[in-house]
């Protein structure tokens, strides 16, 4: 059991980051056993001309890597060259600390540190940068219904709907996490930081004992990710609001990016945003702002649209997120 321990300062400092480098870090588990992350299979198949021998070697036989690759976000939405130039300042010592931390030594081929950095930012550029926007979306779309949940029931309502793992009694966060050794962390002021991840399976906390408080968990829809092909609306929906639109409602039961949307569909990302604006004045959609991303997703209306005009009845889910 994992717990951490929040003062009053750190109980309205609990804040959702986005990093590209955990998302690299932690996909280096899909790499290393595809067969354990079946969502993940078109992503690790796609998969060229990297340095795997250096990649497999940074983590364990339970997927572990060092807490050098999952640095905590100092900021909300971290750019991958940011984190990618704090990296570069991180000393020899402390990445040898934190391999043997989880290695139980340095691998030879992990003595190289420039072959490291190399390798990591090639499998950036060759593996996620040209994914990076729809999984952003993912993630993002992940913030806002766990941000709408907190101020909706609660921080420890909050908590328990992203794990069973997870319990919150004020002021004490526990994480079960099996196999790790029972610690204590103090906050002091340092906040928790919560970080969704698309290859995470379940909750994840850094090795150091002494980090600031970390928790990173499962995101929502992270199979939607690899999907292909547009959805098609049901003939009766198209009748009412066309081809075009009725496909684009069909196709947002998950949360996506406008630019993610147009990707999927084959309409330009113009065009596509003046659709889903008339959608969202509709009621049918709800939208929310991350960084430079507008994310959609249907409301309850519109997933009782859908529904009926599929034949299946209604749906009464929550929509994902407050409409604006």
């Amino acid at each position: 059991m994992i717990e951490f321990v929040l003062g009053e300062s750190d109980l309205v400092d609990v804040r959702f980051a986005v990093s590209p480098l955990n998302e690299l870090t932690l996909s280096l588990r899909v790499l290393k056993d595809p067969a354990r992350y079946p969502l993940h299979l078109p992503f690790a198949r796609r998969i060229r001309d990297v340095d795997t021998e250096v990649l497999l070697a940074l983590s364990n036989d339970r997927g572990w890597t060092p807490d050098f690759l999952s640095p905590r976000p100092q900021t909300p939405f971290t750019k991958i060259a940011d984190e990618f130039a704090a990296l570069r300042e991180v000393s020899t010592r402390t990445m040898r600390r934190h391999l043997r931390a989880v290695l139980g030594e340095v691998p030879a081929v992990l003595r190289d540190r420039d072959r490291v950095l190399e390798a990591l930012e090639t499998y950036w550029h060759v593996a996620l940068a040209g994914h990076w926007d729809r999984m952003r979306a993912v993630l993002e779309a992940d913030i806002a219904h766990r941000g709408r949940e907190m101020a909706q029931h609660g921080l420890a309502a909050m908590l328990s709907g992203i794990s069973e793992r997870i319990t919150f009694s004020s002021p004490v966060v526990r994480v079960l996490i099996k196999g790790v050794e029972p610690r204590r962390v103090e906050a002091r002021g340092q906040g928790l930081t919560l970080m969704p991840s698309l290859f995470a399976r379940r909750t994840a906390v850094p090795v150091d004992p002494e980090a600031p408080p970390l928790l990173i968990y499962a995101a929502r829809g992270a199979g939607t990710v690899w999907e292909t092909g547009r959805a098609s609306g049901p003939a009766a929906l198209v009748r009412v609001l066309g081809q075009v639109r009725a496909d684009l409602l069909a196709g947002l039961g998950e949360p996506r990016s406008s630019t993610d949307v147009a990707r999927r569909t084959g309409v330009t990302t113009s065009a596509v945003n003046q659709h889903l604006r008339a959608l969202r004045d509709a009621g049918l959609l709800a939208s929310q702002r991350h960084g430079r991303s507008v994310v959609y997703a249907r409301t309850e209306l519109g997933d009782a649209l859908v529904s009926h005009s599929s034949g299946r009845g209604s749906n009464s889910a929550d929509p994902p997120f407050s409409r604006t």
